[in-house]
């Protein structure tokens, strides 16, 4: 396949590359605002490096050329913006499945105190995220998964569970690299979780807040 991963600087976002440059043959193209931030591991032979603005239509619609699966890494309280951009841009040039990086909240799924903690430990993102999910679902004709994880740690190891959109969000933290499996699992069969938003959190992590506050 081919593969544009929009955000490419992204921690996550870079786990999944140099998983998928060094486990597969997909051809990658890393869309990002500074190409300069990335590492020699990008200069391999099956990736394009595009510096661009996802508000450049022009520039991302050509990044899109024959891309058969979009994963967007953006962020930013501008969130909501830039996913409409991306949207726009993927039927322009006629890309049908993303996989979106969300977040825990973005459909207000998380239970008791540690949802009201979370509720105000991201109130700057959360608007942004909820906004882009109403647009993914105004947006039928690209098939998206979102996930939305759990507070985030370096940890090494995969070790993750799932919720779906309608159960409560459990456990209150995951690792980078649990995150970056469950992307490369959708990556290679983008049947799964068709037009779904998943939740991500490690099991037995349960309570009111990530264990690092």
């Amino acid at each position: 396949m081919k593969i544009l991963i929009a955000g490419a600087h992204g921690a996550t976002a870079q786990l999944v590359a140099k998983r998928l440059i060094a486990d597969t043959t997909d051809e990658l193209v890393l869309f990002l605002r500074d190409a300069k931030r990335l590492g020699d591991w990008a200069k391999a032979d099956r990736v394009t490096v595009v510096e661009g603005d996802v508000k450049q239509t022009e520039t991302l619609v050509k990044a899109l050329t024959d891309v058969d699966v979009v994963y967007s890494n953006l962020g930013g309280t501008d969130l909501a913006d830039l996913t409409s951009e991306l949207l726009a841009a993927m039927k322009q040039a006629g890309v049908h499945r993303l996989i979106f990086y969300s977040a825990l909240g973005a459909l207000n799924e998380v239970p008791g105190k540690f949802g009201a903690w979370n509720e105000q430990a991201i109130a700057a993102f959360l608007p942004g995220f909820r906004k882009a999910n109403d647009l993914i679902l105004k947006t039928p004709e690209i098939v998206t998964t979102q996930l939305r994880p759990a507070w985030l740690t370096n940890n090494d190891e995969v070790a993750y569970e799932t919720t779906s959109a309608t159960e409560p969000f459990k456990g209150t933290e995951v690792s980078r690299k649990s995150v970056a499996d469950f992307v490369i699992r959708l990556l290679k069969d983008p049947s799964l979780y068709q037009n779904d938003s998943i939740g991500l959190d490690k099991p037995g992590t349960d309570g009111d807040q990530p264990s690092w506050i």
